[in-house]
């Protein structure tokens, strides 16, 4: 029994079922999860090493060096990259797709704990972590006070909110950022040292001689066991001034002195700051919430909202915690407007319906079929692990026009039979058992056209994987509700034939604008024979043309009134000075943002690098140095555009900025002339990155979408090369804030040792570095020393350092003691040279190689064309860098040399190739741009083969499969044309709608093709099958194609928070219907004419018991019967 037959059997059963379908989906929507968007599962680990102090060349040789070369040894290793500055190595480590994530953990773990073997003393374990691309901010928990230091608020924010903080069901709970570690500080006075004949390493040694961990242990009594306790770690840090140097002179006699109350400066402080937090331009501490993989946005936000007053009533009264930048209401607002997209769409639909078909009552059907489709659809989705976010909703928006196709077809064929069936039900199981098949290959075709989202590598995939389903569940679930639900509902609401000739239906009827169908599509098929080639020739120099001028992206830009500045101070520039800076361009984009007719809502940045103290935050934020900064600024809802706004500070910010620190740098107390004042801030870059949660995501972790890499083994050659590109790059309009990605230049002194006169002096080389620690950073890390709170129970660090307001220039510096014995005190310049130099204040490696790269922003142009020029660029800045040399060449060419590999080869023209040793690649968002169309374009095309190997299987015939899918071609040429005229880019978006039109024209083709077929079967010549054809199912094509265009149309518009992001697939759907529409009722029946019109009407079968074969047998059916 078919289900058509079974439905009609049993309603209440299927009614029944309908009712079921509609409580699962209750219960899945309770508990399904609702984030943005679904999880990526990027196959990256994170490691990030810190050691206080460290200068780039060092944390590269000595720690990511050895790191690097054992992770190779690592399964599933695809690549590994790093990033050095000062005090701070991070490693990304990169896999294979596939590969087992929880192994790759515990071998990197396992490795990581080997090559610590090879790296200096006081090397502490790293941090490793996976931190999914996806896993961005989605807020940030803000502390701020008008009376408390940035220290003890950070302090309260550790160990206070931290803790409750991390407890709120999945949130990930990052240090906070803004302040450093509470610290007992030692200052040390360099001129009480001399005075004593004490270097700064004596001190450190014997502070750790003086204040030491002593296990406690236990006494046995008769009756008891106490406890030993001993004050061998001081219990107040001021006791620390009584640990004795040498006899008679003790710590307290060569530290600083407070100048008011004349006490030793043993202070309980912080860590030696290295950046600050600025909120709306002021200091403050802030901490990201991060939620983890498996948890919900919207949950994560509302637990961490409810826990607010439970957190601030563990804080004091004068410190204040809020929550800010909340993505929250984006992802919320999004939601609302694909929810009401949907319920315009279903409405537009049931509007086409009733204008087509003129009963009330087959909309009812029509548009009943969809939320019950979606509600299956749901259920699925569920039962499948998927959450409730973006791709799903829009999946299921996408869904509702294409599922009206189902229950149209099935409705109009019901009329069409009422109005020749004395009986309802019998005119309904004709009408929809008739369908049956060619609604189930429209609904297979529309299904294979997605396989291209199969395809998909990486985040990619792992982002339109779950749209696929929805439409996929959907489609199915609309099929069987269309073959069982639909056929009950006809039954009872639709009303029986009356048979005069009133009751004719519209198909029935030679209207105006059938006659306008038919009679150019009867003058196409009389000319049969030239309309294929004209057709095929028409499209093709259509895509020729129109194609290449099609932009090309990976994802549409969204404006959500967020963005994030990256400000570069002068390379090496003190983060005071930074954050002066950063607090003037606050101050000038806001007085900007106001003169647009804007408003700034709030702004949160990081001046500084981020401290050794907490390496993981380096994950969620990374800095360059103490002369960079990152303000991430949110506009308040219907301020100015994004992109309008950018572009404005592109062309006002830099030169203001610029103008500002010159005449800063121009005041006595710099001691700077003022052409160097102006030659220095001339330095300060500026561009602009990703900030809100879908632009973050969405940009696939690229802080720009170009970057270019240059790596080879020697770091002067990479960077002769990346300045000579980057001059070549400067002429290329399309490319704004183009600049070096490393610092390159960091400002050094460098100390020379004289290793003789050390010998001479008898002081080693040990001995003299360790004596400069306290002066340039803190023994921290060299010789670790602690202290316990005994009011909290928390343990400190007790750190050596010189008040950086004594050492800020190379003279002192000179004056360091290293050693001294009596009156004989060593100085620094005795035993080793001081002078000023620059080193690389960052640096990059690719799988072991070094790497200096160039990054920008486009404006004014997409991803695809820059691509091309970019290429261009760079063929031709290889070709510039060869010199025609003379020499003996073979005949037909000559020398060539290379100015900076010095390189010598004969060819006709320049080489077009870097020099030896150096490769160039194109990253940022370009590579994943490249490697995801030219899956979209394989999967596109599979899609399509095997739609024609599913058509030639059914039909038993190649030609009608092939005259099926020629509307594909207008239905390309349709999108390309909508996407051109609304200057939207041709995007994973816009592919997938176009991907998505192919179907419902394929569908739409194989209704009209079953349908002649049927009628060339029955007696009619080819031309005369496809004219039938069309006067029966032009009704049911128009019907389908208008709905759907219909229930595009809210998408297309693109209103709301996201519109913008799924705008281009509206587009590009309706664009493509339109075109395929137009062919499929136009050109299509002269198509088959030309392509059926001397084939025979027999069937392919070589059985002798099919009538239709040409082997039948009457008599071996008789037999048969018979046996």
């Amino acid at each position: 029994m078919n289900p058509i037959t079974a439905a009609l059997h049993r309603p209440i059963t299927v009614l029944v079922a309908a009712v079921g379908v509609v409580f699962a989906g209750g219960l899945a929507y309770s508990r399904m999860r609702v984030d943005i968007f679904p999880p990526l599962n990027l196959p990256v680990i994170y490691v990030c090493q810190p050691y206080g102090g460290m200068d780039p060349q060092q944390m590269e040789g000595l720690i990511a060096n050895y790191y690097e070369y054992h992770f190779l040894y690592i399964n599933g290793i695809h690549h590994v990259e790093s990033r050095n500055v000062q005090g701070m190595s991070l490693m990304k480590l990169f896999f294979h797709p596939g590969t087992d994530m929880a192994q790759a953990m515990s071998e990197t773990v396992g490795y990581v704990n080997r090559a610590r073997a090879f790296m200096p003393p006081g090397t502490v374990n790293p941090f490793i972590m996976r931190f999914d691309t996806g896993s961005v901010p989605v807020g940030y928990l803000v502390l701020s006070s008008e009376t408390r230091t940035i220290d003890e608020i950070q302090d309260k924010a550790l160990f206070r909110v931290r803790p409750m903080f991390a407890a709120i069901e999945g949130v990930s709970a990052p240090p906070p950022f803004g302040g450093s570690q509470r610290t007992i500080v030692v200052r040390l006075d360099p001129q009480r040292l001399k005075a004593h004949g004490l270097s700064a390493d004596d001190v450190v040694q014997k502070l750790s001689d003086g204040n030491t961990i002593a296990p406690s242990g236990q006494i046995r009594e008769a009756m008891r066991m106490p406890l030993v306790p001993s004050n061998a770690m001081v219990v107040r840090p001021e006791e620390l001034g009584a640990i004795e140097m040498r006899p008679g002179i003790f710590l307290r006699d060569v530290v600083q002195q407070d100048p008011v109350t004349h006490r030793p400066m043993i202070d309980d402080a912080s860590d030696i700051p290295t950046g600050y937090a600025l909120v709306n331009g002021k200091r403050a501490v802030y901490i990201p919430v991060t939620k983890r993989a498996q948890a919900s946005t919207l949950e994560v936000v509302k637990n961490v909202r409810a826990n607010l007053p439970k957190m601030q009533a563990e804080l004091p009264d004068d410190i204040h915690v809020s929550f800010e930048l909340d993505q929250s209401p984006f992802v919320t607002r999004a939601m609302q407007n694909v929810a009401l997209e949907g319920l315009m769409a279903a409405l537009l639909v049931g509007l086409m319906v009733l204008l087509f078909l003129r009963d009330w009552r087959s909309v009812i059907v029509v548009v009943l079929n969809i939320p019950l489709a979606l509600i299956a659809a749901l259920v699925a989705l569920w039962l499948s692990g998927q959450t409730i976010n973006l791709m799903t909703l829009g999946g299921l928006a996408l869904a509702v026009g294409i599922l009206v196709d189902e229950a149209t077809v099935a409705v109009e064929n019901v009329h069409v039979h009422r109005a020749r069936t004395p009986s309802l039900a019998l005119a309904v199981w004709r009408g929809v058992a008739e369908t049956a098949v060619p609604r189930l290959l429209a609904m297979l075709c529309i299904l294979a056209v997605f396989i291209p989202s199969l395809l998909m590598p990486g985040a990619a995939g792992a982002l339109f994987l779950p749209l696929t389903l929805a439409v996929g569940f959907a489609m199915v679930a609309s099929y069987i509700l269309s073959s069982t639900f639909v056929p009950i509902l006809c039954v009872w609401l639709l009303t029986p034939p009356t048979h005069t000739s009133s009751t004719l239906t519209i198909s029935d009827r030679p209207t105006r604008w059938r006659r306008a169908v038919l009679a150019p599509a009867a003058f196409l098929v009389r000319w049969r024979y030239a309309v294929l080639p004209f057709y095929l020739l028409a499209t093709s120099s259509a895509m020729l043309l129109l194609g290449p001028r099609l932009g090309m992206d990976i994802f549409p830009q969204v404006d959500t009134g967020t963005f994030q500045l990256r400000l570069r101070a002068p390379t090496g520039t003190r983060i005071e000075e930074t954050e002066a800076l950063t607090q003037e361009a606050l101050r000038f984009i806001q007085q900007e943002v106001h003169k647009l007719g804007g408003e700034v809502a709030i702004s949160l940045g990081y001046v500084g690098v981020v401290g050794s103290s907490y390496p993981i935050n380096a994950i969620y934020l990374w800095m360059g140095g103490p002369h960079e900064s990152a303000i991430r600024i949110q506009l308040r809802p219907g301020s100015v555009s994004l992109s309008e706004l950018q572009s404005h500070l592109r062309e006002k910010l830099p030169g203001h900025l610029q103008s500002w620190l010159a005449a800063r740098w121009k005041q006595p107390r710099y001691v700077l002339p003022d052409a160097v004042a102006e030659q220095r801030a001339r330095e300060v870059q500026v561009s602009f990155e990703p900030a809100d949660i879908v632009n973050e995501i969405m940009s696939f972790g690229a802080p720009t979408p170009v970057e270019i890499q240059i790596a080879g083994a020697s770091l002067p050659s990479n960077r002769l090369y990346a300045e000579h590109l980057l001059n070549q790059l400067r002429s290329l309009t399309a490319l704004q804030d183009l600049q070096f990605v490393q610092t390159l230049d960091y400002p050094t002194i460098q100390v020379q040792f004289d290793r003789e006169k050390l010998a001479f002096s008898g002081v080693t080389t040990a001995e003299a570095a360790r004596a400069m620690v306290p002066f340039t950073s803190s023994s921290r890390f060299t010789v670790p020393n602690y202290w316990r709170d005994p009011s909290s129970g928390i343990g400190y660090q007790v750190q050596v350092e010189v008040p950086y307001a004594l050492v800020q220039q190379a003279r002192d510096l000179e004056l360091i003691p290293v050693s001294a014995s009596g009156t004989n005190t060593v100085y620094l310049r005795d035993v080793a040279q001081v002078s000023e130099g620059v080193m690389p204040g960052q640096i990059d490696r690719y799988n072991m190689k070094r790497v200096v790269s160039l990054m920008a922003n486009i404006q004014g142009s997409d991803l695809g064309r820059v691509r091309r020029q970019l290429t261009q660029a760079i063929t031709a800045a290889n070709a510039s860098l060869w010199s025609p040399v003379d020499g003996f060449a073979p005949p037909g060419q000559r020398l060539w040399k290379n100015r900076i590999s010095q390189e010598v080869k004969a060819s006709a023209e320049p080489p077009d190739h870097p020099p030896r040793g150096i490769s160039v690649d194109i990253r940022g968002q370009i590579t994943p741009f490249q490697e995801l169309f030219r899956n979209l374009t394989l999967g596109l095309a599979v899609a399509v083969v095997v739609i024609v190997l599913m058509l030639v299987a059914y039909y038993q015939s190649l030609r009608l499969a092939v005259a099926a899918v020629v509307p594909i071609a207008a239905s390309l040429v349709g999108v390309t044309g909508v996407l051109l005229i609304t200057g939207t880019t041709l995007n994973v978006q816009s592919f997938m709608g176009a991907i998505m039109a192919v179907g419902v024209v394929t569908a739409n083709a194989i209704l009209l093709v079953t349908f002649a077929e049927r009628a060339r079967q029955a007696g009619q010549s080819a031309p005369e099958a496809g004219l039938t054809a069309l006067r029966e199912r032009m009704r049911a094509i128009l019907m389908t194609s208008t709905a759907m265009i219909a229930g595009m149309l809210p998408m297309a518009w693109g209103l709301g928070e996201g519109g913008d992001q799924t705008a281009p697939l509206g587009r590009a759907v309706i664009g493509g219907l339109v075109a395929g529409t137009a062919t499929t009722l136009l050109v299509l029946p002269a198509i088959f004419a030309a392509v059926m019109g001397h084939s025979p009407a027999r069937s392919p079968s070589l059985s002798p018991f099919h009538p239709e074969s040409r082997y039948y047998d009457s008599s071996a059916q008789e037999s048969s019967h018979a046996a």
